[in-house]
């Protein structure tokens, strides 16, 4: 006690015990708090003694190799950062009430994102080309709070789905190479939280949450199955629900409408593109956790206007993901389209697509992934709306090009076709990635197929990745793919990508 009595210190210590041992005087000041909450007499029966580690020494390395070892995973940083940084430890800088003390403005600027360039020797069955060939992805990320910002994303070495390239060998026999710049906007938009802005500029607490996001913006619902696409319209969810009743523990629901580039692989121009024109889509889409699993139910309708004013059609799809004991994970999807007014041997949409997608849950549940997705297409099975692959590009690696160099890959239209993918993940140490996958179509009637498949197809896909460091990662693939009354496909391409 004597040397904490000494020196400057010993006034406001006194000072400190005495208040301490002391009872509140009467009349006292009641501390500030919220409606509801009362001041809890103290008792020192809930509090036991520090851990007693006898002749052991504390020792904070031991202690965080309890959680295996982890530290801090370096990570590039994006090419530019004004403002608050993102994923960085503090102190922060203090907000600005420019929308109100109650949704406070944090602004900051970051451009990030990837740059991918990929030398492949790719055989389609009608085209045969050898190529080096690069992408540039660019996100502008603008903060305003918490909860509000504008986005935008860009590409601009490629235009049309055609990327800046060099071709080194072909069918034409000759050398090629185009430098494409495009200054179009891939994606523009708005997105908040209405409950966030109502607070901020009433001053008023709000008891909900309605996130929201209006421009030219991408969704994506059932893991891209049902929809992957970025179309000018607005988007508006209530998240959070529950029902008891139901044993529904929690369900968003969100409403969606698109006016403009609306991409529907059934409404094609005159000259057989996809038309990003006088095509608006309506729809809500709902996700529902209950009964140890969660269940996606949605539903949309594809406008033509004008011109393609026969072509709309309706589209329904219902999934149900959940694990089964501890062997397998597990989801079913159905999607149905329907509804097109037109004569039948010019529909373009009109079916039922089932998947059914697994993967085992082995001794080594993270890293050893063994996996086998069926289905099955009736007649003419659409995507809502979708501007990368078909119906079936995540059924497998071998339905999926690489949106650079025209990879080859099995029909992905679903339309009267059954069949499916059988593979197995490793992930060694979470440090490098091994696929090995062996997939087929099968036509529904041989003598009339409705796809683009012409008769079976077969196909054996391996990839590998691995990251060079921490913004640098190197991707393998190869493919080869045997079609029954058709050219067989080949393909093999190494990938270098650079993260910002």
């Amino acid at each position: 006690m004597n040397n904490l009595l000494d020196g400057h210190i010993a006034a406001p210590a006194l000072a400190l015990l005495i208040a301490l041992s002391l009872p509140a005087a009467a009349g006292a000041a009641t501390p500030l708090m919220s409606p509801g909450v009362e001041v809890v007499p103290h008792d020192d029966s809930i509090f036991g003694p520090d851990p007693d580690y006898g002749e052991h020494v504390y020792d904070a390395e031991a202690q965080k190799a309890i959680y295996g070892g982890k530290r801090a995973v370096p990570t590039p940083r994006p090419l530019l950062e004004l403002g608050r940084p993102q994923y960085q430890a503090g102190p922060l800088t203090a907000g600005r009430d420019w929308f109100g003390e109650r949704n406070l403005a944090f602004p900051a600027l970051s451009v990030y994102g990837d740059w991918r360039t990929a030398v492949a020797d790719n055989d389609n069955g009608d085209r045969k080309l050898g190529q080096v060939a690069t992408r540039l992805n660019l996100d502008v990320d603008l903060k305003l709070t918490a909860t509000e910002r504008v986005h935008m994303f860009l590409r601009p070495l490629d235009r049309n789905n055609e990327f800046t390239r060099y071709e080194f060998s072909g069918d034409t026999g000759e050398d090629d190479g185009e430098f494409l710049l495009d200054g179009n906007l891939e994606t523009l938009f708005f997105e908040g939280d209405l409950g966030a802005i109502v607070t901020g500029a009433t001053g008023k607490p709000t008891d909900w949450d309605m996130p929201f996001a209006v421009g030219l913006m991408p969704l994506l619902f059932q893991n891209g199955v049902w929809l992957e696409d970025a179309f000018t319209g607005f988007a508006i969810t209530r998240p959070a629900q529950n029902s008891p009743t139901l044993d529904i523990s929690n369900y968003d629901v969100t409403f969606f409408a698109g006016f403009d580039e609306v991409s529907s692989l059934a409404i094609r121009d005159e000259n057989g593109e996809v038309a990003d024109e006088d095509v608006n889509v309506y729809g809500i889409a709902s996700f529902i956790e209950t009964r140890g699993g969660y269940a996606e139910i949605d539903y949309a309708f594809v406008d033509g206007r004008d011109r393609f004013d026969e072509f709309d059609y309706h589209n329904f799809s219902v999934g149900y993901t959940r694990r089964i004991a501890d062997h397998l994970s597990t989801s079913l999807r159905a999607v149905f389209t329907f509804g097109q007014d037109t004569e039948t041997s010019e529909r373009t949409a009109g079916g039922v697509l089932w998947l059914w997608e697994n993967s085992l849950i082995t001794s080594k549940p993270s890293t050893l992934v063994p996996y086998f997705n069926l289905f099955a297409g009736f007649n003419r099975p659409q995507s809502v709306a979708r501007d990368n692959g078909g119906i079936l590009k995540n059924t497998g690696i071998n339905f999926e090009t690489d949106g650079l160099t025209g990879f080859p890959l099995l029909d992905d239209s679903g339309h009267d076709t059954w069949g499916g993918a059988i593979g197995v993940e490793y992930l060694f140490n979470l440090d490098q990635q091994l696929v090995v996958e062996l997939a087929t179509v099968q036509l529904m009637d041989d003598d009339d197929p409705t796809g683009p498949a012409r008769g079976d197809q077969y196909a054996l896909g391996i990839r590998y990745q691995r990251p060079l460091t921490n913004a640098w990662i190197f991707r393998f693939d190869a493919m080869k793919g045997w079609r029954d009354n058709d050219e067989d496909i080949s393909g093999v391409r190494l990938e270098i990508r650079r993260k910002f």
